[in-house]
C-alpha cells in the first residue's frame, strides 16, 4: 500500500483521467467517482492504454512502472466512498455553473457527514467559472478553490490556482505544493478575475486572429502559421514578457524603443468580435474544416499529443542542463 494520502476525483472524463494519471505518477492512491459503470470501465481502459504507450516510448511520468501506477487507481459509484479518507478531492464535472453548484453541494454534504470538512481540500477543474460563484453558501467554503489544468494536462503542466477571498491559506499552499510534487507548474492568482489568466491571454490572441481573417488580411491557415512558426516557437520556452526583455537590452530599453508603436498598433485593433454573430464565422469554420475535417479531429489530436510529448522531453532536457 502507498504511504501517501488518498486523492478522490469527481468525474472520470478526459480531465479526470489525466488528473488520476498525474497523481498516481508519484505514488498517490486515487479513486475515480462517476455514476456509470460503463464510464468508469472506459476510463480505466483508456488510462491503462495511455500508460502503456507512455512507458513504451519513455515518457511515462514518475519513477513507478505503468503497472504500479495503474494499480493505484480505483473506481467507485459512491461519492462517499471516494471522498472517505481523502485529503484532496479534484472535481472534474462539465463546465456549467448549475452543475458545479450541484457537485459542490454534494461534496460539502458528504465531507460534513464524514467529519472531514475542515481537513479536506476541495479543488475544481473549472476553466472560467470562479469558485466564489458556487461555494459561497457552503458550510466548508474555506476549503474550496480552483485548480484549473490546461488540456491535455499530462503534457501541458500549467495549473491555475484561483482562491476566493475566503479560501484558507493552508488550502492554497497545500494545493500548490501538490501540483509541484506531481510535476505541474502552478501559478496562484492573487484574486479572482473573469476567465482567470490563461484564457484572458488566449482570448486576446483569438480575437485578433479572428479580426485578421475577418478583415481579409490573412486566411485561417496563414494566421495559424504566424503562431506555430513564429510566436509559438519562442513562447514554448519563454513567456511574452521575457521574450520582450531579451529582444532589447532589457525591458527598459524595449519600452523606450517600442512602447509608442505598441500603443499605436493596439489602438488600431478595432472592436472585440462576436464570434457567434460575426459575418466571418462561416468562412472561418469552412477553412478549418478544409484544413482538418471533423472526421479527422481524433487523428489530429493524437498528433497534438505526440508533439506535446516530444516538446515536453526537450524542455525537461534543457531544464536539466
Amino acid at each position: 500500500m502507498s504511504s501517501k494520502g488518498k486523492i478522490g476525483i469527481m468525474g472520470s472524463g478526459l480531465i479526470g483521467r489525466s488528473w488520476a494519471m498525474l497523481f498516481a505518477s508519484v505514488g498517490y492512491p486515487v479513486q475515480l467517482f462517476d455514476v456509470s459503470d460503463e464510464q468508469l470501465k472506459k476510463a480505466l481502459e483508456d488510462i491503462a492504454n495511455q500508460m502503456k504507450s507512455l512507458e513504451a516510448d519513455g515518457t511515462l511520468r514518475g519513477s513507478l512502472s505503468a503497472e504500479r501506477q495503474l494499480s493505484l487507481i480505483s473506481t467507485s459509484k459512491s461519492l462517499e466512498e471516494t471522498v472517505s479518507d481523502a485529503w484532496y478531492v479534484q472535481e472534474c464535472v462539465p463546465e456549467s455553473l448549475d452543475v458545479k453548484k450541484e457537485a459542490f453541494k454534494k461534496l460539502d454534504d458528504v465531507v460534513e457527514s464524514l467529519g472531514i470538512g475542515n481537513k479536506v481540500i476541495l479543488a475544481s477543474s473549472s476553466s472560467t467559472i470562479a469558485s466564489s460563484l458556487f461555494s459561497e453558501g457552503l458550510k466548508h467554503k474555506a476549503r474550496v478553490l480552483i485548480a484549473h489544468p490546461v488540456n491535455p494536462p499530462y503534457y501541458v503542466p500549467l495549473v491555475e490556482i484561483v482562491p476566493t477571498s475566503w479560501t484558507d491559506a493552508e488550502v492554497i499552499s497545500g494545493t500548490k505544493n501538490l501540483m509541484l510534487e506531481i510535476g505541474q507548474a502552478p501559478v496562484v492568482l492573487r484574486k479572482e478575475v473573469m476567465g482567470f489568466a490563461l484564457n484572458r491571454i488566449q482570448y486576446a490572441i483569438l480575437n485578433e486572429c479572428w479580426r485578421l481573417v475577418s478583415d481579409g488580411i490573412l486566411d485561417v491557415k496563414e494566421v495559424d502559421v504566424v503562431m506555430s512558426e513564429g510566436l509559438g516557437m519562442r513562447y514554448a520556452f519563454l513567456g511574452p514578457l521575457e521574450t520582450a526583455h531579451l529582444n532589447a537590452q532589457g525591458m527598459a530599453e524595449y519600452i523606450d524603443k517600442y512602447a509608442a508603436g505598441i500603443y499605436k498598433t493596439s489602438n488600431d485593433f478595432g472592436p472585440i468580435p462576436n464570434m457567434a454573430t460575426s459575418e466571418a464565422k462561416d468562412q472561418i469554420i469552412s477553412q478549418l474544416e478544409a484544413m482538418v475535417p471533423t472526421k479527422d479531429l481524433d487523428q489530429r489530436r493524437r498528433f497534438r499529443d505526440r508533439a506535446l510529448r516530444a516538446l515536453s522531453k526537450i524542455k525537461n532536457e534543457l531544464a536539466s542542463e
